[in-house]
Parts: structure tokens; C-alpha cells; sequence
């Protein structure tokens, strides 16, 4: 079983990295949640046309914006 390194550094089991074609220099995400750490292989392009259908107003400043999503 891995152990975390004091600098907080985990070595996943090779068995785990090929199941999910993970190699040396992949990039991979984590989060937690229901107190459970995930990690996912971060897939270049996956987001590749996400806000397509988002459109910008130009009319308003960076500020004005923020505060507007803040709402």
C-alpha cells in the first residue's frame, strides 16, 4: 500500500496507472469528496468547446462582471 512522503507525495500502484493509461508526466487532477480523494488522468481537449455558447458583453468592465456572477 502507498504512504504519503513528508512532502505529502503519493506513488500510485503501476497496476492502477496502466488500467488507466496513465505514464510518467501525465497530468492528473484531484479533488475530495464524501471524504474520499479522487484522481482523474486530465485529458488534453476535454473541455474543448465548453462555453462555445457562452457570449462575453463587452459593455461591461471586468468589475461589473464579477459582481454580476456574484449575485
Amino acid at each position: 500500500m502507498p504512504k504519503v512522503s513528508a512532502k505529502r507525495q503519493i506513488t500510485l500502484p503501476i497496476e492502477q496507472c496502466e488500467a488507466l493509461g496513465i505514464e510518467p508526466g501525465d497530468e492528473v487532477e484531484s479533488f475530495v469528496a464524501d471524504n474520499k480523494i479522487t484522481i482523474v488522468k486530465k485529458l488534453k481537449g476535454a473541455a474543448k468547446g465548453l462555453l462555445k455558447q457562452v457570449r462575453g458583453d463587452s459593455s461591461m468592465t471586468d468589475e461589473e462582471s464579477l459582481q454580476s456572477a456574484l449575485k
